[in-house]
């Protein structure tokens, strides 16, 4: 009995080494990875890609001069239409939207292609240069065009 007791009290401190060590390490993340297709010289579209990563978005970035047959591909019409698409779970998102609106995206998965902010609205996520903010709305679309106002901003 006195040498369980000893291999207890000595296993004791190793356990809860172990359990701290646990506690230390970064959760891996539960977003999905979002890969933005954008013109390699477009500054806004990397500042959108940074207030993506702030939100603990991991991102990837495709350089692409040409982004017609992207949004061809994936359903977005001309008057979607932003600088730059990405694709994250399953959706598509084109242009400045905010990303706890694609956090809400992917969390109620509506049954939509994607979600836009058409344009490049001045005060959205990469286009807060300057005091003045215009309101937009990011707008909801399903295979057939269709839209509908996902959220006013």
């Amino acid at each position: 009995m006195r040498r369980l007791l000893i291999g207890i009290l000595f296993l004791l401190p190793l356990s809860a080494l172990s359990l701290g060590a646990q506690q230390n390490r970064p959760a891996p993340s539960a977003l999905p990875k979002v890969v933005v297709h954008k013109d390699p010289n477009c500054g806004c579209c990397s500042l959108w890609v940074q207030h993506m990563e702030r939100a603990g978005f991991a991102v990837t970035v495709s350089p692409d001069t040409d982004l017609s047959a992207i949004r061809k591909k994936h359903g977005v019409t001309p008057t979607l239409q932003s600088c730059h698409t990405a694709l994250v779970g399953g959706f598509v998102v084109e242009g400045h939207v905010p990303a706890d609106d694609v956090k809400r995206l992917l969390r109620e998965r509506p049954k939509v292609v994607g979600i836009a902010t058409p344009g490049m609205p001045i005060g959205s996520p990469g286009m807060e240069q300057g005091s003045t903010k215009q309101p937009y709305d990011v707008l909801a679309f399903d295979a057939a065009g269709k839209t509908t106002v996902f959220s006013k901003r």
